[in-house]
Order: C-alpha cells, then sequence, then structure tokens
C-alpha cells in the first residue's frame, strides 16, 4: 500500500533544512492558507504563489504548494472574492490545496538560497556575508546498556548529532552502574518487577543542535532497548555555527568584468541583468544575496569583495556602491527561482529516505514579471 506523508511531515522536514527561528522578525513563514494535517500524494515547489501558480497546482493534482515568497505578507482585512487575491484564495480553499511560506529562514539556512545560487556560480571557499545568527548547541547525555551502545550512537549519529567542526560521530562514553526497580505496570527489558536491578552502562554525550534536536532524540528513543529512556539534556554557552544572509567566496580564476556579466547570465539562467561598475579591477571575490540586497552592501565592502550580485538595487544605493569601489551585477529577483529545484530536491531525499512515495514537483510558471528587450 502506497504511503503518502501528511502536510505537517513534509514541513517538518523542511525545518531540518530551515529551521522558523532563523527567519528575520516580521517575517510572514509558515502556514498562509489550507490544512497540513492531510494525506500529500504530490507538493509543489514555487517561488511566488500567483493564479497561474494554482491553476498549475489545481491541473497536476497537488494538495500543497511550498513558496519561497509568502503569499500573504501583510494582515488581511477582509477576503472579497472579486479581488485577485480573493480569488487566489478562493481557489486553494474549493480545492484543498495548502500553502507555506519560507522565505528568509531558507535564505539563511545552510544550504538554502544562497548556498544554491553561490553553488551555481561555482563560488569557493564560501562563508557568510552577514551573520544574523548562531546555531544554539545542547548537550545530549544518554545512559545505555553496554551491548546496545554502539546502535544507539549510530542512530544519533545518523539523524544529526556529534557534529563538530567537519567531524561527525563525535561522543563521550563513560562506564558505570545504572540502577532501577521496575515497578507495577513496567514490561522491563532487563530486570524483574519488584527487584532491583544493576546494570553495566555507558554513559554516551553528544553535541546536537536546536534545529536536529527532535530528529535526534526520536533516533535515540527508537534504537534504545529500555521501555523508559534515562537522558540529560542542557543548553551549551559554546557558539554554534554562524549563519546569515548572503554569501561571499572566490571563483576559481579571476574574470574581465564583462566576461564575469557573461558568467552570471548563463549560471543563474537570466536573459539580461543590469550591472554597475564600481572598480576596474578583474573580479574574483564574489558577495550574493538572493533578492533584495541594498542593505548589504556594506558587508561586501567590509569583506573586500568585487561584486555584489543581488536584485532589486536601488539607483541611490548603486552609487553608494559605486563610490565605494563595489561593482554590482543585479540579475533580478527573480533568481531566486534556483530554489525550485534545490528544495525538490531536497524534499525528494527526505521523504524517501523515511519511506514515502508523495511526489515533490517544482512550478514550471515563470513568474517574472518584468519583459527585456
Amino acid at each position: 500500500m502506497s504511503k503518502f506523508a501528511n502536510g505537517q511531515t513534509i514541513i517538518s522536514d523542511l525545518h531540518v533544512l530551515a529551521p522558523k527561528q532563523l527567519a528575520e522578525e516580521g517575517d510572514p513563514i509558515g502556514l498562509q492558507v489550507g490544512n497540513l494535517n492531510q494525506p500529500v500524494k504530490k507538493v509543489m515547489i514555487a517561488l511566488d504563489v500567483l493564479e497561474e501558480v494554482v491553476d498549475e497546482a489545481i491541473e497536476s493534482g497537488v494538495q500543497l504548494i511550498v513558496a519561497h515568497h509568502p503569499m500573504i505578507y501583510r494582515p488581511l482585512k477582509k477576503v472579497d472574492l472579486s479581488t485577485s487575491q480573493g480569488r487566489l484564495i478562493e481557489k486553494l480553499i474549493k480545492h484543498d490545496i495548502a500553502v507555506y511560506a519560507a522565505h528568509t529562514n531558507l535564505d539563511v539556512a545552510k544550504g538554502g538560497v544562497n548556498d544554491w545560487l553561490a553553488n551555481a556560480m561555482e563560488l569557493q571557499n564560501t562563508e557568510v556575508l552577514k551573520t544574523t545568527v548562531r546555531k544554539r548547541l545542547y548537550k545530549l547525555a544518554v545512559y545505555v546498556p553496554e551491548q546496545h551502545s554502539t546502535k544507539v550512537r549510530e542512530a544519533m549519529a545518523a539523524a544529526g548529532a556529534g557534529h563538530i567542526g567537519n567531524y561527525s560521530h563525535c561522543t563521550f562514553n563513560t562506564s558505570g552502574k545504572g540502577t532501577f526497580k521496575p515497578l507495577e505496570g513496567t514490561d522491563p527489558f532487563i530486570g524483574t518487577k519488584g527487584q532491583l536491578e544493576a546494570v553495566s552502562e555507558l554513559k554516551i554525550e553528544t553535541v546536537v543542535s536546536e534545529a536536529r534536536m527532535n530528529q535526534v532524540l526520536a533516533a535515540m528513543v527508537q534504537a534504545h532497548p529500555y521501555e523508559e529512556v534515562a537522558y540529560d539534556l542542557y543548553e551549551l554557552k559554546n557558539e554554534g555555527e554562524a549563519l546569515g544572509i548572503g554569501k561571499i567566496g572566490m571563483l576559481k580564476e579571476p574574470m574581465e568584468f564583462e566576461a564575469f556579466i557573461a558568467h552570471v547570465k548563463k549560471t543563474l539562467d537570466v536573459p539580461s541583468l543590469r550591472a554597475v561598475k564600481g572598480n576596474n579591477k578583474k573580479v574574483q571575490k564574489v558577495a550574493v544575496v538572493g533578492g533584495d540586497g541594498n542593505k548589504f552592501i556594506s558587508s561586501a565592502v567590509m569583506k573586500g569583495a568585487d561584486v555584489l550580485v543581488t536584485g532589486d538595487m536601488y539607483y541611490h544605493n548603486a552609487h553608494d556602491a559605486q563610490a565605494a569601489g563595489l561593482s554590482i551585477v543585479d540579475p533580478g529577483h527573480n533568481v531566486e527561482k534556483i530554489m525550485k529545484k534545490g528544495l525538490r530536491e531536497y524534499l525528494t531525499a527526505s521523504l524517501a529516505k523515511k519511506g514515502y512515495v508523495t511526489e515533490v514537483v517544482s512550478s514550471e510558471v515563470h513568474t517574472d514579471p518584468f519583459l527585456f528587450f
């Protein structure tokens, strides 16, 4: 029998990649329309939720749209069915299609929008352009019978625990004796009801990020032999991995400015773009911000970028960048369409790993409102 994921399961997988707490304050991410407590045979990834996209979803038999740009950005005072937004909401509700938005949390996420853009442009040795948050870290300690320690340790590592820098499976293990007395109503894996037991156990200590917490705890409990698992969990003062808006990295070889423009058009699949030449150097150090990057000119200058690739650059801000010696390449906000492929591949893999047959597709509707002549 086919096993379809429900909406909550799909969004839980999404939050492993892009936790809600990464979003900028005031960003209206989350459920926009509909119900996540239903089986989803097909989920569609879209950059924007326009009426053409909803019509595409209806025709394709989609139950959930995961979009990058929120369709409801400001609070609604009414749902007027004679307006374009009202018609949109009406169609979604009549066809039982839910819409969920992952916006700045997907921008900030490691392996999210800005990483996809940087990878497409073949940038190397990338780092965050402007840090906005650091991952919170926790110490997890669990007590396991020695003969089951390997199984539990591997399960936690596979779920994402024990990562320090470029090392995985990082744990510390201490031998000791665990004591317990099974009472009435228990079904002990080891021991007899009413009798005090002493068992040789290992205390396995490891580090887990907040984003992986639920997955690690679930894996630990499933792999553990005990009916009641004894574990400790507490927040650490250690600074976690830096996350933020934008990426900055190096091209493999320096390029003339005109050659770099051609490179951006090809790798980001845009027919034309706007550019500001702020220096006469060859381009090698490149900053990239998906969407509106006007606020990140100073960050790009401070980090020594030759050029900032971003969308929706304002006229006077372009003057400021030029005066600061920073070139700008503006391929348009729509380059964030790269998230359709990136998120489709991520969700397809994560759902398949759990045995779900829910299909993940990308919207094929071109949502850039601008025409290029």
